[in-house]
């Protein structure tokens, strides 16, 4: 058989880079090695989508144990881990079946096996022991990242588990220890804080989300320490032993050497490309030690008929970012000429509780680049819409450019973070001042006043406090 565009891998990187081969004219093929068969790659099947089920009953329980506070009368509401995980798999199976769905649509044919580059323009597919060829004029390189385990700690799956494994749990955990804390590691500590297990979050950076303003991170930290997690910052794991059903933990903190007895330790320490066996070594496309492909701004490596996109390359490791590299990878064969990506625009969202978004550059960040600053605060303990949800912890804060008040910021910690912060998003992508955001019309009651109000502050005249 023979194509014009074949993708190896179908994530949300992968996929969409097909759905817009297929749709630009091209006869186009996906490659996928998932052993179950099914579409969507990690983001869907053991990332983005079920972690966002696991989060979404942890926000429906604590709702549910402050019930009273919104005058209705529930009897001990609890988390039933079996009927959660039936949850999770059906919201997983359903958006696997879409994604097949729309690789029919658009005529895209679907090979499950292990591809991998034999030479110029021809991939060899491995599937039950038997292997076949296919041709074709482009290669996108979409395969993704797996978990990072740290060299020190001997991973049985079963009591120290990495963000793989804790999707599948048949049990809460009595004590969960996780050991990082970025978005990965909150959002799982977050879920089992609330599912009820004893929780500790460890970071070696001395503040939780690292990436994010630290204003921020203490505002989360915080929060965390308030519903009853233990936060342990500055601090460094240095030693791990499993003894019949605990884990034995050693941990370096500023304080000193700390021994703590766990029932489970998550590891989420980060992720690897997923790059070391599907051919590369018979092409010139040049790869770093990590596994980090290099491209150029249209995506494409140092063989002209390979294209690499998403978690395989110096990008951030985001599916939302992988899903635009498609688009620039397919526009490009296409001969559209597509503009590069705005990386410095690139929204982060981490859905633990409260929910934190953000864009752009981080107050610090902003200083070290020599712009000298004006900065916007609002609570959301001010909004009536977060006082109607009972979810009042948290602000907005917008950092602008002082001499032309160009918005170079924005970061959200709060209800609904992730949703709102595009609205910082499209700002930004726009160029636009603190004062068309004052001057648009924010609808009333909704949390989206927050960053109203925020902009108002940046120039010293907040209406509502």
């Amino acid at each position: 058989m023979s194509y014009d565009v074949v993708v190896l891998g179908s994530g949300p990187g992968g996929y969409v880079a097909a759905i817009h081969a297929a749709q630009a004219g091209f006869k186009t093929a996906i490659i996928e090695k998932e052993p179950t068969k099914r579409l969507g790659g990690t983001c869907l099947l053991r990332g983005c989508i079920p972690t966002k089920a696991l989060l979404n009953t942890a926000d429906i329980i604590e709702k549910a144990r402050h019930s009273e506070d919104f005058g209705i009368t529930l009897s001990d509401p609890k988390v039933d881990i079996a009927k959660v995980q039936q949850y999770k798999s059906k919201v997983v199976k359903k958006n696997a079946g879409g994604v097949q769905y729309l690789m029919k649509k658009n005529k895209i044919d679907v090979h499950f096996g292990h591809g991998r580059i034999v030479k110029k323009g021809t991939i060899s597919i491995e599937a039950d022991g038997k292997k076949n060829e296919i041709k074709t004029k482009y290669l996108i390189l979409a395969t993704g990242s797996q978990v990072a385990h740290l060299p020190f700690i001997e991973m049985d799956h079963k009591r120290i588990i990495d963000s793989d494994d804790i999707l599948d749990m048949e049990e809460i955990p009595s004590h969960l220890v996780v050991v990082g804390a970025g978005a990965v590691g909150s959002e799982f500590a977050s879920v089992f804080l609330r599912y009820g297990s004893e929780t500790t979050l460890i970071e070696l950076a001395d503040h939780i989300l690292p990436i994010e303003d630290e204003d921020v991170s203490k505002e989360v930290e915080k929060s965390f320490k308030k519903q009853g997690m233990k936060v342990l910052t500055s601090s460094k794991l240095s030693s791990v032993e499993t003894k019949k059903d605990e884990v034995l933990l050693v941990v370096e903190t500023p304080k000193g050497k700390q021994n703590i007895s766990c029932s489970h330790l998550l590891v989420a320490t980060g992720r690897k490309p997923v790059t070391g066996d599907c051919g590369l070594k018979n092409t010139k496309v040049k790869v770093s030690d990590r596994g980090v492909v290099d491209v150029n701004t249209s995506m494409q490596t140092a063989e002209s008929w390979i294209y690499a996109i998403g978690d395989i390359v110096d990008t951030p490791q985001l599916a939302h970012v992988a899903t635009r590299e498609a688009s620039v990878a397919v526009d490009h064969i296409a001969g559209k000429n597509p503009a590069p990506i705005k990386y410095n625009l690139v929204p982060n969202c981490t859905y633990c509780s409260p929910e934190v978004a953000s864009v752009g550059m981080t107050e610090r960040k902003a200083k070290e680049a020599g712009h000298k600053i004006k900065v916007g605060r609002f609570p959301f303990s001010a909004i009536g819409k977060a006082a109607i949800l009972g979810q009042t912890e948290g602000f907005v804060k917008i950092i602008c450019d002082a001499k032309y008040n160009e918005i170079l910021g924005f970061h959200i910690v709060g209800p609904k973070a992730t949703e709102l912060i595009t609205e910082g998003t499209v700002a930004m992508e726009l160029e636009s001042t603190i004062e068309e955001i004052i001057n648009t019309i924010h609808p009333h009651p909704t949390l989206s006043e927050a960053i109203m109000e925020a902009a108002h502050a940046v120039l010293g005249h907040t209406i509502h406090i």
